[in-house]
């Protein structure tokens, strides 16, 4: 048995996220039944983070355990060969010792939001941005941003529906930045809660069209309650863009 790390990119438009779901594709499911059509096994593949429908990957971490001896390179190709048409691909694949795990041996996690404030819609970026019709104020973002790093209960900025066990995340870094027509939104932490970075995006978007204040993003950080929430940001303009391992 060889337990193989699978460096992932896709496009989470026609998936209804990572995690396998019973009534629709998932990229999990895409990939195990890859999996399981080259080597004859049923073998779970675990993720770094488990991506909402419509969040994209550029460098999504995985593992899985395979008893049928392979070559990374015959696995890369094999299970890049079965799942077209799915936009999934399978970028890197090593060797990794049977302890290592994916998402347990993570201490790091990084995502990127790409907001188009532009009034013209995009054409050939179409969910792949949040599209906001006017221009956005790229530094007052970045001071709102200030409030939000370090650590915190996070609880407005969490899903009801988020199963951690604790609301309290320290976040390492958010960096904005224009890029072209766009604001590019990177932040980065050992773990996030679910729809956090969604949710942040979203008040910070209210600071850039000018309807939140500085203050109003605090506020809405210590009231720790989600209805204090402004607004949480769509998924298509989300991106898992890698993970870290000591």
């Amino acid at each position: 048995m060889t337990r193989w790390r699978l460096t992932i990119e896709y496009d989470g438009g026609p998936f209804l996220g990572w995690q396998r779901q019973d009534h629709g594709p998932t990229v999990q499911s895409t990939l195990e039944e890859a999996i399981a059509r080259m080597t004859g096994e049923r073998a779970a593949v675990h993720g770094a983070g488990r991506t909402d429908a419509g969040v994209h990957a550029l460098a999504m971490e995985a593992h899985v355990d395979i008893a049928k001896p392979l070559t990374p390179h015959r696995l890369r190709e094999g299970i890049n060969a079965l799942v077209r048409p799915a936009p999934v691909t399978v970028l890197a694949v090593a060797p990794v010792a049977d302890d290592w795990h994916a998402r347990f041996s993570c201490v790091g996690r990084r995502y990127l939001y790409r907001i188009l404030d532009r009034r013209a819609p995009p054409a050939v970026d179409r969910g792949r941005v949040w599209h906001v019709p006017v221009t956005l104020d790229v530094e007052a973002m970045a001071e709102a941003a200030t409030v939000l790093v370090g650590r915190h209960d996070f609880t407005t900025f969490r899903s009801v529906h988020c199963q951690s066990a604790s609301p309290v995340k320290t976040l390492d870094t958010v960096e904005i930045e224009r890029v072209g027509e766009e604001i590019h939104v990177r932040a980065a932490a050992r773990s996030f809660l679910h729809h956090q970075v969604r949710s942040m995006v979203g008040c910070l978007m209210l600071v850039g069209r000018g309807q939140w204040t500085v203050p109003d993003m605090r506020r809405a950080l210590e009231a720790r309650d989600r209805a204090a929430l402004g607004l949480n940001a769509p998924p298509e303009g989300l991106y898992f863009l890698g993970a870290s391992y000591s």
